[in-house]
């Protein structure tokens, strides 16, 4: 194999995925920190942020998935250097996004009432109920904040969601200290104060980039596309074809995790609270691989929109690289700290040791989880999001939900019975979805046009 012909495309990933990932990273330090704070504060609410977060990370992902529609949209029409057609696709995608967070919301307060019949622990209700509530309230706030990232990345600019991203985190860990612990005045507000914190950031963020959209004239070419046109249907159904399989695919992934987390709270509050510590510790992984795969994307898809199709293939093995050092990097990281990092959170020796006995599971499908990004991200810059669909859905309802039970309760396994179920489900999708992307690339090179 000759290495020096993907060295221009490491560069470029690099330069483009670099600042995601970072941003990534930040979203991850968003969560550390309310998981860290939150901890020191009480178990119970630790166990109750737990709770909720599996519930709300469904539907945050879900968004996230489905704004990340525009990415082919965008990407395909920045390769042809079609910026009017960049600025309505924005529109288009904004109004898109209004109307799916107002559904959302409905599903997430119609769930509201029967948070007491998911067989948690009665103690964690209390803290459970206002953080759900605030939870839900910042949910349009993400989904439209995540189109005009995505946009951004899409033209090849992640710096500036980059640095958004990290000003947020900022204000929430600051927000946090205030809050939690009642400094400066304020109430001691424990988890419910976290839930505040959090939700004014995300406000902040979304306000941030729309002025830097529409009142700058940094994304001056674009802002003109978006002036003049208006809402049409046909884009809009685009977008829906897109973002709703790309938003299904991930909350089916993200799902499989929820579903699991609400097994290991028939467990007790312990395994829950040590299960929310792991899921922390791994999103330092998974977001910096999302990061990365978000640069593929991109590529994958300037090069789909100029039926540069050899391109397509060396960028994805190009990402498919440097995912891989970046998951070697993860797992030595997470085996060098496995006894110090869980007292970052708590003193609780139930808690501490749950964390030690997952941490080596969770090492193990990092490898999976870099390489299922790389090509989930290859097909959705080609397009070709049904089958993520597809795919997703039976290798995590089919395989590791049974595997997962079938390990932690049947076979007597526990809290690590139930998380073998993720490696199961992770190493499926990265070769099914390897395999969908050496179909589709053919399709395409056959057919001699882009889907888009």
């Amino acid at each position: 194999m000759n290495i020096t012909r993907y060295f221009p495309h490491y560069r470029k990933l690099l330069t483009l995925g670099l600042p995601i990932v970072l941003g990534q990273l930040g979203i991850v330090v968003m969560g550390f920190a309310d998981t860290l704070m939150i901890g020191r504060h009480s178990t119970e609410e630790l166990a109750a942020s737990a709770f909720v977060n599996t519930i709300f990370t469904l539907m945050l992902i879900f968004g996230t998935g489905f704004a990340s529609g525009i990415t082919p949209v965008v990407g395909a029409m920045s390769g042809r250097g079609d910026s009017v057609g960049v600025g309505g696709t924005v529109r288009n995608s904004l109004v898109a996004n209004v109307l799916l967070s107002v559904f959302v919301v409905a599903v997430m307060l119609a769930l509201y009432p029967f948070l007491d019949r998911m067989g948690q622990p009665d103690e964690l209700l209390p803290y459970a109920r206002p953080y759900y509530l605030l939870q839900v309230a910042s949910i349009p706030f993400i989904y439209l904040f995540s189109t005009y990232k995505q946009f951004a990345e899409g033209i090849t600019d992640s710096r500036t969601g980059m640095w958004i991203l990290l000003g947020g985190n900022v204000l929430n860990i600051i927000g946090n200290y205030v809050l939690i612990y009642g400094a400066w005045g304020f109430p001691a507000l424990g988890l419910t104060g976290a839930g505040i914190s959090t939700l004014v950031s995300r406000v902040v963020m979304f306000f941030v980039f729309v002025a830097i959209f529409h009142c700058t004239g940094k994304y001056q070419s674009y802002k003109e596309g978006y002036d003049k046109s208006a809402v049409s249907l046909s884009g809009m159904k685009r977008l829906f074809a897109l973002g709703l399989p790309l938003g299904i695919q991930l909350a089916l992934e993200s799902s499989a995790w929820s579903l699991s987390a609400i097994m290991i709270g028939w467990l007790g509050a312990a395994e829950l609270a040590g299960y929310q510590i792991t899921v922390t510790l791994g999103n330092i992984g998974y977001m910096a691989y999302v990061g990365m795969g978000s640069a593929v994307a991109v590529q994958a898809s300037r090069y789909n929109g100029r039926a540069d199709y050899a391109g397509v293939r060396t960028t994805v093995t190009a990402g498919a690289h440097l995912l891989l050092l970046q998951a070697l990097f993860v797992s030595v990281l997470l085996y060098s700290l496995r006894n110090v990092v869980p007292l970052w959170f708590t003193h609780d020796a139930d808690v501490v040791k749950v964390v030690e006995m997952l941490i080596i599971p969770l090492i193990v499908y990092q490898f999976a989880d870099a390489i299922q990004i790389n090509y989930s991200n290859a097909l959705r810059g080609l397009a070709d999001v049904r089958a993520l669909m597809f795919i997703s859905m039976a290798a995590f309802y089919c395989l590791a939900l049974p595997v997962a039970y079938l390990c932690g309760f049947s076979l007597q396994g526990g809290v690590v019975g139930v998380w073998m179920g993720f490696p199961v489900g992770l190493f499926t999708v990265a070769a099914l979805f390897r395999w969908r992307f050496a179909v589709c690339l053919r399709r395409n090179k056959t057919l001699g046009t882009t889907p888009l």
